[in-house]
C-alpha cells in the first residue's frame, strides 16, 4: 500500500508555511524555540490551518486548554498598549502572493498597505512591514511602539538582516531589493521605537491582521 501523503503546517519557525515533505518541515522546527506544527491528513485541512491560530488545532488535538507560554507567563503580560501601531502580513499558500499592512490600535486607522508581491513568504512580509513602519513613524518624529505577531521578524529587526532562505527568481526579484533597501535602511538609521510582541493567544488576533482565517 503506498505510503499516505502527509501535509505539515508551520505556523512558528524558520520559515512558515504548508510543507510536504517531513525533512522539509523539520528544517524549519528543529531546533527552533518555541516552533509550531502540525500534521495534516488533506491540502485543504492544512491551507486552512495556516490561516487560523495554531492553539485552536492544538485543542481540538485532544487537549482541555490550549497550554501558555512558559516564558511569558499570563500576569506577566497584562494587556496592549493603546499608543501604538500594530503590523501584519499575509501569505497565500496557493499563489506565493504577499503582502502586509499597517494599522493605529487606538482608531484601527490602516496607516499602510503594501503588495501583493509574487513568490514571497510571511517572515519576510512581517519583516518588512516592521521597517515600513519604523520608517513611517520617524517620518512622523514618533516613538510609538511597534507590535507584531512574528518571533522571527523580531529577531530579523534585531540583526538588521532577513536571515531567509527564499531563492531569488524573477518573479520576486522586486521583493529582494525590497530587502536590501530594508537592510540599508536599518543599518544607516537609530531608532528607539519599542518592536514588542503581540501576544495572539492572549489578546486576540493582531489588529492588523488581514482577516482571512
Amino acid at each position: 500500500m503506498a505510503k499516505k501523503t502527509k501535509f505539515y503546517v508551520v505556523w512558528q519557525g524558520r520559515q512558515t508555511g504548508v510543507f510536504t515533505d517531513w525533512k522539509e518541515c523539520e528544517a524549519q522546527i528543529k531546533g527552533f524555540e518555541d516552533a509550531r506544527y502540525k500534521s495534516f491528513d488533506s491540502l485543504q485541512d492544512a491551507e486552512n490551518a495556516i490561516q487560523r491560530n495554531y492553539w485552536e488545532f492544538v485543542a481540538r488535538a485532544g487537549q482541555k486548554e490550549a497550554p501558555k507560554p512558559t516564558t511569558l507567563p499570563p500576569a506577566s503580560i497584562g494587556k496592549p498598549l493603546k499608543e501604538a501601531i500594530a503590523v501584519d502580513a499575509a501569505w497565500n499558500t496557493a499563489t506565493g502572493d504577499m503582502e502586509y499592512q499597517g494599522v493605529y490600535l487606538q482608531s484601527g486607522t490602516k496607516i499602510f498597505l503594501q503588495g501583493p508581491f509574487k513568490d514571497a513568504t510571511n517572515n519576510i512580509g512581517e519583516f518588512l512591514a516592521i521597517v515600513h513602519g519604523l520608517a513611517y513613524l520617524q517620518k512622523k518624529e514618533s516613538n510609538l511602539p511597534i507590535y507584531s505577531d512574528s518571533r522571527t521578524a523580531i529577531a530579523w529587526i534585531k540583526k538588521k538582516h532577513a536571515n531567509t532562505k527564499l531563492e531569488l527568481t524573477p518573479r520576486n526579484k522586486p521583493v529582494f531589493e525590497m530587502l536590501q533597501r530594508a537592510e540599508r535602511w536599518l543599518a544607516a538609521n537609530k531608532f528607539t521605537n519599542p518592536i514588542l510582541k503581540w501576544e495572539t493567544e492572549y489578546w486576540g488576533e493582531n489588529p492588523a491582521d488581514f482577516g482571512r482565517k
